[in-house]
């Protein structure tokens, strides 16, 4: 996988255009002098986590014994799954309460910018070229840097796109999230078949 397909890869995971609504939603509660700083805040801790997951997850998977063709089918099930809900999406959030303090680490650093679908790909770039961690890192960096640069400016960017811009733009990134799950399972179904 290449630098720029890494790059959009964890880009259509993180979804920073799905996100922005949630980002707005969770913030509700936050005076807005602090609202800056809670979104600087919760996007370095994702940083770290994301970084903290694409170094260890190699080592976590030999721990427990999960072949690279196993990593391959399974992360290509979990995007498919994700992609599917980008495309088809519910509404999880009907019904629960906004978080009427200042968040903390939950929701805006985890699950909304890096979820378990985004470490769960970090793992798997890093998995499948280890020596290549380099690459790996600026990917999950640059990505990072785009989704949080549209996070920081979530409310302009709701404003400015409109909630059915949003919604496209989420649909057009589940199906191109589709096209790259079929083609993470069809590789390890294949590598499984050639051992």
């Amino acid at each position: 996988m290449s630098l720029l397909s890494a790059i959009i890869t964890l880009l259509l995971v993180m979804d920073p255009l799905g996100n922005v609504p949630l980002f707005i939603a969770a913030l509700k509660g936050v005076p807005p002098e602090r609202v800056r700083r809670v979104i600087v805040r919760e996007l370095l801790i994702a940083l770290l986590i994301l970084i903290i997951f694409l170094f260890a997850g190699r080592a976590l998977l030999t721990v427990m014994n999960i072949s690279d063709e196993a990593l391959n089918v399974g992360g290509g099930m979990i995007l498919l799954l994700i992609a599917i809900q980008m495309i088809f999406p519910v509404d999880e959030h009907a019904g629960k309460t906004v978080p009427q303090d200042e968040p903390f680490i939950v929701p805006l650093a985890v699950p909304y910018t890096v979820g378990p679908s985004v470490l769960a790909a970090a793992m798997l770039l890093m998995s499948q070229d280890p020596q290549l961690w380099y690459r790996w890192l600026a990917a999950a960096v640059i990505a990072w840097a785009i989704t949080a640069i549209l996070l920081f400016y979530s409310a302009n960017v709701a404003s400015w796109i409109g909630e059915k811009g949003v919604v496209a733009m989420e649909r057009l990134m589940g199906m191109i999230l589709v096209f790259l799950a079929v083609q993470m399972l069809m590789t390890g179904i294949r590598d499984f078949f050639m051992m």
